[in-house]
């Protein structure tokens, strides 16, 4: 098949930075074959892109459990992570519990792939 009879792709964008869609849209507009999707137009793909600040709406992690969660996903032990936010083991623990269950987890790298996965923190 020539590249005149290539069927065009379409594709989406769903990102929310304005400035970012914008930018990846005129260059997206300029690439042989590919073509932006209209509003409410079916696309082969999808470019995603969220804001790592806005978590997902089906997880509530308080900003003390993201600093553990964060601190976790570090390797750092409860004791560790108790002498750097100034708080005692045992909130930590209290944290780490909530946390397990937030994420649906069974332990401490569990939660952390799971937020991973899931977009509350990157690796």
């Amino acid at each position: 098949m020539s590249e005149d009879s290539s069927p065009e792709i379409v594709l989406s964008l769903e990102i929310d930075d304005p400035a970012l869609a914008d930018r990846l849209a005129k260059l997206l507009g300029n690439v042989t074959g590919l073509r932006l999707a209209a509003p409410g137009e079916a696309a082969a793909a999808t470019i995603v892109a969220r804001d790592p600040r806005i978590m997902p709406d089906d997880i509530a992690l308080t900003q003390r459990e993201l600093d553990v969660l964060a601190l976790m996903a570090e390797g750092a032990s409860n004791k560790m992570i108790a002498r750097q936010l100034g708080i005692s083991v045992h909130t930590v623990k209290f944290h780490v519990g909530s946390l397990l269950d937030k994420l649906d987890a069974t332990g401490r790298t569990d939660a952390v792939a799971h937020a991973a996965r899931r977009g509350v923190i990157e690796l």
